[in-house]
């Protein structure tokens, strides 16, 4: 939660500040930015709601999309030992006890999601469950496990409410000011609006470049906590189970909170929520040995 409260209060006075900032130019430029305090409240509301919205549901639709079924009562073997292994995970990294689900995949995946630390849902596939031995699917769920203990899901969520917010401002702000300087339109005009549809394309480019990356870094973290929970050799052997071409078969709302994501070719790389395998990897086998 304190995390979640310095996000908020981080986001809110940039946007006061920029907000400040530009009406004082107004006076020392001479450039006139109507409303544009009412404009920053306006991005900043509705680049908040949607993304709140996706966590508050995202338990509900992760089930939706995925047909993953949760374990309330373990039947099998299989089943008690992969409701035991989250348990176990989630008293170590002093979590909430997340629900366990399956979901049919012949893809090796698992993801992980929910609005809160105590309140998330790790889920398997049936293909990571048939090809991995248990050491390799324990580090997996591990992995998952740290997602939800670091706050991943939270975090994601404010940074692409922030990215929101400056999508729609800024796309709205440059495109008032081209169209009354350009095309010297008094109201809205067409130069307007298709400023605002060229600039929202773009800046959304650059605002999914900024996620991919906070999101590869993310990958890292949760390598390193899998591999605490487990061991570092489990991990980086999950890891190279992985590796090779992926299907895209997770929903692509899904993809950033998978194990692993399809290759991205060329300029798309840089939208990868996931980083190579092979990075990945190098970076476990370069973690201190826990005996050293």
């Amino acid at each position: 939660m304190k995390r979640f409260g310095l996000l908020i209060a981080t986001n809110f006075a940039v946007i006061l500040v920029l907000g400040v900032a530009l009406t004082l130019l107004q006076g020392v430029l001479g450039i006139s930015f109507d409303g544009v305090l009412g404009l920053l409240v306006f991005s900043a509301l509705f680049g908040f709601i949607g993304a709140f919205i996706s966590l508050a549901i995202s338990k509900w639709s992760a089930k939706k999309m995925t047909g993953a079924v949760v374990i309330e009562q373990p039947t099998t073997e299989l089943e008690q030992w992969l409701v035991g292994t989250v348990a176990r995970f989630a008293q170590q990294a002093d979590i909430g006890m997340p629900e366990v689900a399956v979901f049919d995949s012949p893809t090796p995946n698992a993801f992980a999601t929910g609005a809160r630390r105590d309140n998330s849902m790790v889920a398997v596939s049936t293909g990571l469950l048939r090809t991995m031995n248990r050491a390799e699917a324990e580090a997996v769920i591990g992995h998952e496990v740290a997602h939800v203990a670091n706050g991943d899901m939270v975090t994601m969520t404010l940074l692409q409410g922030v990215l929101n917010t400056f999508v729609i401002f800024l796309s709205r702000l440059i495109g008032g000011f081209i169209d009354r300087e350009v095309f010297k339109s008094r109201s809205r005009g067409i130069g307007y609006f298709g400023t605002v549809i060229v600039l929202q394309i773009v800046f959304g480019i650059l605002a999914s470049m900024i996620a991919g990356w906070f999101s590869r870094r993310r990958e890292f973290r949760a390598d390193a906590g899998g591999a605490e929970l487990t061991s570092r050799d489990a991990m980086a052997s999950a890891l190279e189970r992985l590796a090779g071409p992926a299907p895209q078969e997770m929903p692509e709302s899904l993809a950033a909170f998978g194990i692993r994501e399809a290759e991205r070719p060329g300029w798309r790389r840089f939208l990868a929520t996931h980083p190579p395998i092979e990075d990945r990897i190098a970076a476990l086998r370069q973690m201190p040995s826990p005996l050293s």
